[in-house]
């Protein structure tokens, strides 16, 4: 298997700690092949004086995240995330129920919108740092009441998406026309392109 290592020896190898509780995002840094855990972080994500704007919300959250978890650990390299969509001029974060989530598709049916994911990265010994922002846009199709309920019929939680609806799986997947920018963003919340390209500015390479 593949590791992901610094620069060193491979006795100073750190160990890639990711603060998330998605499972979504675990089965997209899977794929990379590299050794990594889960550490997912207990902030309180409803703080007081919330930023409005949601690229500084998720970037701020994914900052708490991270740091929250970076706590537990004297060495190694954390990540944390955050993703919100944004429609009509608000932030869309995962539905209570699943009558907001339909309402919040017929919201977003026939309209643009926006996903954004924050990425916090801390090297803990190093304390260097790398964050950024990454957005897709979308087009949602028109989507009728009656392709909703049988949305939801299928898929019985429903509200465990920041856009609202499953984006991959079951028959929302057809619910958006066209996407620009990063597809792994928006499928799985987690920009993989982008997080490499961080971790390499931290100075660590595959081996």
């Amino acid at each position: 298997m593949n590791v992901l290592i610094r620069s060193e020896p491979e006795n100073n190898m750190q160990k890639i700690i990711l603060a998330t509780a998605s499972p979504y995002r675990k089965r997209a840094f899977e794929t990379l092949g590299v050794d990594f855990e889960i550490c997912a972080s207990d902030i309180d994500e409803r703080f007081p004086d919330r930023p409005k704007d949601p690229k500084k919300l998720v970037l701020e959250l994914a900052k708490r995240k991270c740091e929250s978890v970076a706590g537990k650990y004297k060495k190694g390299i954390v990540i944390g995330f955050d993703s919100v969509a944004h429609c009509v001029g608000k932030i869309l974060e995962k539905p209570k129920d699943i009558k907001e989530a339909k309402r919040r598709i017929k919201m977003m049916s026939g309209k643009n919108f926006n996903f954004f994911t924050g990425v916090y990265i801390k090297d803990i010994e190093t304390r260097k740092i790398e964050k950024k922002v990454v957005e897709t846009k979308g087009k949602m199709r028109k989507v009728s009441e009656q392709e909703i309920d049988f949305y939801h019929r299928q898929d019985q939680k429903g509200i465990g998406y920041a856009i609202g609806f499953d984006v991959k799986y079951h028959f929302a997947s057809t619910f958006v026309e066209k996407i620009e920018g990063s597809y792994l963003n928006f499928l799985d919340g987690i920009p993989l392109e982008t997080v490499l390209q961080m971790l390499y500015k931290l100075g660590y390479e595959l081996k």
